[in-house]
Order: C-alpha cells, then structure tokens, then sequence
C-alpha cells in the first residue's frame, strides 16, 4: 500500500537507535525525507547513512529536548530546510526504580525527560503546521498508561501524561487539518531486550534455547493473545499508518500494538 508520504518532510525524535529508528527508516521507506534526531551526532550520522543508502531521503538535528535550549537548536536543524509536515515524538527514557527507590527528583527529572519534551517539541513545530494548514503528530506511548504496574511507577505516570496531553491536543487542533494520536506498543523485541531474556532464563528456569526463553517470557511476564513479542517494524508501521492521509478521520486516539496484553474496551 501506498501511504502518499512522498514529498512529506518528518522530525522523528530520538530516532538513532530503537523504536525510532525503526520508525525514521520506515517513514523514509515510505517516500517521506526523515530528520533524524538524536544527542550523539555519530549515530543519528549513521541512521541517516543508511537510510540514504537504501534510496531514501534524511538529514539531522542533534540536541537534547530535556531543555528549552537544545529543543530550539532541533527544531531551528529541523526547520532550516523546510517545513515539517510530520512530528513522531519518542524520545525518552526509562527507570526501572521502585516506589521505595525513586526519589521526588527522580519523578521531576523523568517527568521532564518523558513529557515535557514533547510538550517543548509540539510549541516548536505545530505553530507552522497551522500555517500550512495540515500535519500529524503521533506520539509514542505505552500501555503501562493504562494499566501500571507497581515497579517504576514514575514511568508509567509519564505515560499516562503522554497518553491524556495527545487528546488534549487532539481538541485544540480541532478544524486545523492537524491530527494528534498515539501509538501505545506492547512488549517489544530488542538487542537489549534478548540480552535481558537470556541473562535472566536460569533464575526463572526459561531453559537455554532462546526461542524457548522467548516463548516462556511471554507467558509469565507479559501474557498476550499473539503468545510472543512484538518487532519494532510492527511500531513502525502503526506509526506510519498515523501519518498517511487514510487516517484524516483519526484523531484523539490510541492505537495499541501489543498483541492483546492490554485487555480493556
């Protein structure tokens, strides 16, 4: 399927390695020219590489959006050769603390990390979709928003925020041609993630075969209808789908990839 990116200009934050840039190659797969961000200049470098190397479009904006400073150094990167038709904010971090463990500036500096720097990239950029009278923003949740559980609780608040600030800003671009959604992944597959896996398969007896590990990991920690984990493509994917002109008439919402984990209406 055609998505009709071509000739779209996309800032996908924290794009040089992960979900990002899964998402930045898909989108530049797709015809859209990527702008690919990150804090290290020699890795977003070689995403964009590789992203060109297969035909496609990409520059870069280096910066850190957990100040005011670095967003505008991004978004003046992002902007210096055009405009900015698609924003994929995904930049963040995780903390894996207790209750017990995380202190109130823990919870500040997550909160800040996590939220606020979507909030700084949406001032940035949305100001000139309005002129242009048409974009998209998706951001990248989770279904830790929905329902946490009781370790790390101030990353699954930052979700939560992540998830009702999408909404919010869904009502205020209400007749702009500017829509505002969420992609909320399920358990995904990763390098760091297997190394995880196969670390941790002796204390829960998971066995040594690693697609055994896989499969008994799902069932004890994150059970879903599918029985696996997710790829970063099937994220990506998602996110592009958000970005075609098929979804004009979705705006306000989430869109879950994670095989059923979450179970609610």
């Amino acid at each position: 399927m055609d998505l009709k990116l071509k000739g779209k200009r996309a800032l996908v934050t924290g794009s040089s390695s992960g979900l990002g840039e899964a998402v930045a190659k898909f989108l530049a797969a797709e015809g859209a020219h990527v702008i690919v961000h990150g804090r290290s200049e020699k890795r977003a470098g070689k995403v964009k590489d590789e992203i060109v190397a297969f035909g496609g479009m990409a520059e870069i904006a280096i910066g850190d959006l957990a100040t005011d400073e670095g967003a505008d150094a991004i978004a003046q990167q992002a902007l210096a050769n055009g405009r900015i038709d698609i924003l994929v904010n995904n930049a963040g971090e995780t903390s894996h603390k207790t209750w017990g463990e995380a202190t109130a500036e823990d919870w500040g500096t997550i909160y800040n990390n996590n939220v606020v720097s979507y909030v700084r990239m949406v001032q940035r950029i949305v100001p000139q979709m309005k002129k242009m009278g048409w974009g998209r923003i998706v951001h990248v949740g989770g279904g830790l928003a929905v329902q946490p559980i009781k370790e790390q609780p101030h990353y699954n608040a930052t979700l939560a925020a992540r998830h009702n600030m999408s909404v919010s800003l869904a009502r205020s671009l209400k007749d702009s041609g500017i829509t505002s959604n969420v992609v909320s992944p399920g358990a995904i597959m990763n390098p760091m993630v297997e190394d995880w896996l196969v670390n941790a398969a002796p204390k829960f007896n998971w066995g040594t075969d690693l697609e055994e590990i896989k499969y008994k990991a799902v069932q004890e920690l994150i059970p879903n209808d599918t029985g696996r984990f997710g790829d970063p493509q099937e994220i990506a994917a998602a996110v592009a789908y958000l970005c075609s002109t098929y979804a004009d008439y979705i705006s306000g919402a989430v869109l879950r990839v994670d095989g059923g984990t979450i179970k609610c209406l």
